[in-house]
Formats: structure tokens, sequence, C-alpha cells
């Protein structure tokens, strides 16, 4: 996506740097009044923009220190391409659940979603089922914040301002920003009751699914333009202002929830049964020291060249880097082909794994 580097009032800049928001600890407020005012004069500044919030009890930040906002199928510091193509086909396999399920649960709104994707990921997203390509917006402050402070145990929390482009239909694709925006409250069918009461938006880069040049184009961070620190505690509300309670940002008898917590259950089981999800995140982190050994040598930072690295250190005793080749390839069979696989198959090399990563941990 295009980046955008929004416009903010002399007050904002004191603390903020207009042209990098991401970075910093965000512009304290103290009222959720203030917060109301801030943004009034930032949504009539970038004219040019519709201003959307996320609200966040952490700031999570990438390795240079900056707030990040990637769409949850991207989310990773080391995302081999594989991974991304692997999470690909479990949002597939979500999809086609979601749209079977729907055609006996529910009448209104099957047919559209039946034909196009972004309903299918959006409500996938909304839902929290699997990773999509799609990221949560909102269009109320009070919503981002009631979400920010939502079981949060910590002394403050984060309300993000982002500038994206005009919508024009329910489904926007502003190929001039290379972007998706998706208005939930107009195409999720009447059933599903989570996105009207929390006023959802969702936003995707567009045109690109697992390939792409850099992952940092993904970073919505790209289009923040100002982050907030709000208090955690009755007096940021005020006399004139409450929370949304999360019986109200998460309503019972919705449909959707259920049909999509069956979903959840099934896709789990089946491309990820018994172990594999727990062997595939110890691998990640088997990948990631390897690589940070890499570093030291100062070659190409990539996985193979690293293991080129070990097996050429004499060092590394060769059934150590034998006991890598037998799990990567077991990695490999399991991504592509996880439905032929069982807890019995997953098992020894779990505990092979287990074994590589403490030889690794003793060497380093």
């Amino acid at each position: 996506m295009r980046s955008v580097e929004g416009k903010i009032t002399a007050k904002l800049a004191n603390t903020v740097n207009e042209k990098d928001p991401a970075s910093g600890g965000g512009y304290p407020v103290k009222t959720f009044r203030e917060l109301v005012e801030h943004n009034a004069a930032l949504a009539y500044l970038n004219k040019d923009h519709l201003l959307f919030y996320r609200g966040q009890g952490n700031d999570y930040k990438n390795k240079s220190n900056k707030s990040s906002f990637y769409p949850s199928i991207y989310r990773g510091d080391y995302l081999p391409k594989r991974e991304v193509e692997h999470r690909y086909d479990i949002l597939l396999q979500a999809s086609s659940k979601l749209i079977d399920l729907l055609s006996t649960r529910t009448k209104d709104g099957t047919h559209e979603l039946k034909r196009k994707k972004y309903i299918q990921w959006s409500i996938l997203q909304h839902y929290e089922v699997c990773g999509t390509p799609l990221i949560d917006f909102t269009h109320s402050l009070r919503v981002a914040c009631s979400f920010a402070l939502l079981n949060n145990n910590s002394d403050h929390a984060y309300i993000y301002a982002f500038a994206l482009p005009y919508i024009t239909n329910r489904i926007t694709i502003n190929s001039e920003h290379d972007l998706v925006n998706i208005r939930l409250l107009s195409i999720c069918p009447p059933d599903a009751l989570r996105p009207f009461f929390q006023e959802g938006y969702l936003a995707a880069t567009s045109d690109i699914e697992h390939e792409y040049e850099s992952k940092s184009e993904l970073d919505f961070n790209r289009r923040l333009i100002v982050k907030f620190q709000i208090p955690n505690n009755k007096k940021f509300w005020g006399n004139h202002f409450s929370v949304i309670p999360e019986s109200a940002l998460y309503p019972d008898n919705d449909i959707f929830h259920s049909i999509c917590k069956e979903i959840e259950v099934d896709v789990k089981r089946e491309l990820k049964p018994g172990e594999i999800g727990e062997f595939l995140s110890s691998w990640s982190g088997l990948e990631e020291k390897i690589v940070s050994l890499n570093k030291k040598t100062r070659e190409r930072n990539t996985f193979f060249s690293s293991l080129k690295t070990l097996k050429e250190s004499s060092k590394w005793e060769s059934s150590l880097i034998n006991n890598i080749d037998k799990l990567r390839r077991f990695r490999n069979e399991l991504v592509h082909s996880p439905k032929q696989l069982s807890d019995k198959d997953i098992t020894p090399y779990m505990e092979l794994l287990t074994f590589v990563n403490n030889e690794m941990n003793r060497k380093s």
C-alpha cells in the first residue's frame, strides 16, 4: 500500500513526530472528551482522507521499535513464503466451510457471500476464526477506547488514528493507494450481530496475497497519523461518556458466532491435528535461531545460507546438521500435505525438534 503523511496540530507536534508517528510512546490524553477534540482537529486537517481507529491494550512494535499493524495472516518476525501459503490454505478451507454451514443455517445474504471472497474473509476475520489478509478498524472512537480498555490490567492503553481513502461502495477498492476498505455493516448478513455493535470496518492491501516484494508494504503503520495513550481509569470517561460493556461488544445469540466457532474447531482438527501447531511454532523458533547465527557471519541473511554456514563450521557435528535437515523435510511435508499425517507421525519429530533445540542452546 502507499504510505501517507498526515497533518497534525501544533499541540500534537510537541510530542508526536509528524513524519514518523509510529515511533515514540504516543500523545497522552486524560479524558475521552480531549481525545474527541484532538481527532476533530485531525479530521479537519486531513480532508483528503477518512479517519479510522484501532484500540489496543498493548503497543506492539517491530524490530525498529515502531508500532506495527499487520493483518493476522502476515504476523510473525520471520515468515517464510511457505508458511504464508499454508495460512492461505487454512483460510481457503475455512471459507469453504463457512459457505456450507451458512447455506443450511441462515437465508439472508448467503448468495452474495458465496460469490465474494472479501465477505467470507471479513466474517472469518471479525469472528477470529483464522488469519486473514484483513485488519479490523472502527469509525467510532468510543468503540476503539472500549476495546483498548477491555480486560486491560495496565495503567494505560493506546488509540491509533489512521488515514484511509474515502469509501464509495460497500467494498471500496482504491487502486491509487492499493487499498481495499470494507464496511462490515453493509456486507454482513443481518444475523451477524457483532459487526453492527462494533461499527466494524476492515482494510487490506489490494492485489497481494502470498506474493509480495517486501513484507513492510503490508504494515498499516504506513497509514498511521497519530498514536494516543489513554489512562485506564474511570476519570477518563468523565460524567458524560461511558465504556461500552463487553456484553454489548460481543452480543449473545449471535448465530454467526456459533457457526464460526464450529468452523474454527473443524479447521484446527483437519489442518492442525494434535501437535501440528506446536511443531510449527517450535520449528519457526529454530529457524529464527539459525538465521540469527548467520547475522554474526555477515552472510546473506537466509535460513539456507545460515544452515550452510553451520555445515562448514567445525563446532557443529554432522549428526546435528542431518537432524535439522530431517526436520526441515518433515516441516515441508507437514505444510503441504497436513491431512496425510496424524499425531503418531508428528510425535517422534516433535521429540527430535526438542532435542535439536536443546543442542543448539547448549552450543550457542
